[in-house]
């Protein structure tokens, strides 16, 4: 998308940061019946800004008429990769979010570079995320960036069994 650009998220965006993740759940709630009665909140906002090990960032557009608008958000966080595979850290991505006015124009994909790009100059060459299985626009878009299905997570609520 023309005139956008995507920088690292500060305190001062917090607020809108909050109506995002309000966007998230609202998007998620449809594919998890388990989520409690609004409100909740999915992140510690603050923490993702600040911390060494994550880079939380929004996508602001740059245009006469709407300058300074963020439109979208998302982060990287470095993990510990579990013992038994190939590499011993990845970037797993997360608060993925692109208001509804703009999506369709490839700011997700541009996030996601943009993550990618600083994860690998924090020496990370793999990316995780989470997508529910029902949700099959956000797993398209996520296909077309590169990522793979490679594990369902699965649970049962027993007190229905």
């Amino acid at each position: 998308m023309k005139n956008m650009i995507i920088r690292a998220a500060t305190d001062a965006d917090l607020n809108q940061l909050k109506q995002f993740e309000q966007g998230v759940i609202e998007a998620e709630r449809p594919f998890d019946q388990c989520l409690k009665p609004d409100p909740i909140q999915y992140y510690d906002l603050e923490q993702l800004i600040s911390a060494e090990q994550c880079y939380l960032v929004v996508a602001e557009l740059q245009n006469n008429d709407r300058s300074g608008k963020l439109i979208a958000s998302g982060y990287a966080r470095i993990e510990q990769a579990k013992p038994y595979v190939s590499y011993n850290f990845y970037s797993y991505l997360g608060f993925m979010y692109v208001d509804p006015e703009f999506r369709g124009h490839g700011v997700n994909q541009q996030l996601i570079k943009h993550l990618a790009d600083w994860s690998s100059e924090q020496g990370v060459t793999m990316m995780h995320l989470d997508v529910f299985a029902d949700n099959l626009p956000a797993i398209r878009a996520y296909q077309k960036a590169g990522f793979s299905a490679s594990l369902l997570e699965m649970r049962c609520d027993i007190t229905k069994m």
